[in-house]
């Protein structure tokens, strides 16, 4: 009896060869078996990505991290007099009936060891007309207005990014933005956990009245990290921006109108009519709390975020286990020799040590040139194992090219993002259908037929 006819167990027993029907079903329980230690590696996958947030947390820090602005709104302290006065105080806000403002960024990104974060500087420049006729229209009952105190306010969601002072332009006349006097900070949204806070700056140009106009500018240079964004701070807000990113990823409230992108950078502008912001035009600060979802957004993201992509191909494993197993076995039926499940279970390892060759290598190379060459490896490696096992640089060849194009199947999966489903639906079909056609006229009940000689 020749030695591949037989499986030896641990105590040296001789067990005489199954089914192939019953080593079919040996091989998809191996399959499954072997996806389990991808949950190690998805733990590593997500320690790495942990990392790489609290470097961008940490270089977010020194720059500002994400922002978010608040164009130029009057504030109007008022109190609300009781029996022991003040019973109640807040702020009145009223903003602009028209609001334009321009943002240009530079974008150049940090690195901390392996991880980067995109980094930018911002040139954020706002116009804003108001009429004061009618207002306070929606002060709360009772409410007293201090104009001898209001001012106009700007906002930003972290004030360790300013690059230089904050000016407000009026009449001519141009005056410096420092802490504002109505209220250090104000807290937009209902849900008390993500709520956006913003810290604001004030200059009082004027003592204000009722029914007077202003047409003002402002100006400010920020730096932050990853995101920047505007809210719509007028009842009709229009937003011109541009950067030199060429990754831009638009979101928040509204996207934009127009938008360009090209390897040189972007263009984007909104328009947000008052009937879609829907926030009213003035109110006391609790009235105001929604304005946080009318944020007109950019996030500058990487678009092949290695962390991402590793975690995006480890949900696919199953299915790239079941198709080389697929294939070893109809190798093994085609060339009439048996293989070991511990030869499956070493094609197995080598498959998760693909995934963390690739996840060490996109972190230096990025995705595309660290999948080319783990890909590349453990394809030459799985066929050259196809050729020992075998004994046949035939088998070896046919190996090569059946890994080739599953590696390039599994590449694009993970490129075709929309289309990822489909296109895996399709070639596991037509790799079922392959593996059917060629064990056509196997006898599932019986044994493989004794190897031929090797083909050298």
């Amino acid at each position: 009896m020749n030695d591949h006819s037989i499986f030896q167990t641990a105590g040296g027993l001789n067990i005489k060869r199954r089914s192939m029907g019953l080593k079919l079903f040996i091989v998809c329980a191996l399959a499954l078996a072997m996806s389990i230690p991808a949950l190690f590696v998805e733990d590593i996958v997500e320690d790495r990505t942990h990392r790489a947030a609290d470097v961008v947390k940490e270089i977010g820090g020194h720059v500002g991290g994400q922002q978010t602005f608040l164009g130029p709104t009057l504030a109007i302290p008022y109190n609300i007099p009781g029996d022991s006065y003040p019973v109640r105080h807040g702020i009145y806000i009223v903003f602009p009936s028209q609001a334009s403002a321009t943002v240009k960024t530079r974008t150049e990104e940090r690195r901390r060891s392996l991880f980067k974060v995109p980094v930018f500087q911002s040139d954020l420049k706002f116009d804003a007309s108001f009429d004061l006729a009618g207002v306070p229209e929606a002060a709360p009952p009772n409410a007293v207005l201090d104009w001898s105190h209001a001012e106009f306010i700007v906002g930003v969601t972290d004030a360790r990014g300013a690059q230089s002072d904050g000016i407000l332009t009026t009449g001519g006349k141009s005056f410096t933005f420092s802490p504002a006097t109505v209220a250090p900070s104000l807290s937009l949204g209902l849900d008390p956990s993500q709520q956006l806070k913003l810290i604001l700056f004030g200059a009082k140009p004027a003592n204000f009245q009722p029914g007077m106009q202003f047409v003002i500018s402002a100006s400010l240079r920020f730096s932050g990290a990853q995101r920047i964004a505007v809210l719509a701070y007028g009842k009709t807000t229009h937003l011109a921006m541009q950067g030199d990113w060429p990754n831009p990823s638009f979101d928040g409230g509204f996207l934009p109108v127009n938008r360009t992108i090209s390897p040189s950078g972007f263009t984007a502008d909104w328009t947000v009519p008052f009937i879609a912001r829907g926030v009213r035009a003035e109110g006391s600060n609790e009235a105001i709390t929604g304005l946080d979802a009318t944020s007109l957004g950019v996030s500058f993201v990487e678009l092949a975020d290695p962390y991402q992509s590793v975690t995006r191909s480890l949900k696919y494993i199953l299915l790239f286990l079941g198709l080389i197993f697929l294939s070893y076995f109809v190798f093994e039926v085609t060339a009439g020799k048996s293989v070991h499940p511990a030869q499956y279970a070493l094609v197995g390892i080598a498959q998760i040590i693909f995934y963390l060759l690739l996840l060490s290598l996109a972190e230096r190379l990025g995705f595309d040139f660290g999948f080319l060459i783990a890909g590349a490896a453990t394809v030459a490696l799985l066929s050259a194992n196809a050729g020992w096992i075998f004994v046949s640089h035939t088998q070896a060849v046919r190996a090569s090219v059946v890994f080739t194009l599953l590696y390039t199947l599994i590449y694009l999966l993970l490129r075709l993002e929309d289309n990822a489903l489909l296109v895996g639906a399709i070639a596991s079909f037509l790799a079922v259908a392959a593996a059917m056609y060629f064990t056509r006229s196997i006898d599932w009940y019986g044994t493989l037929p004794d190897a031929a000689a090797p083909n050298e």
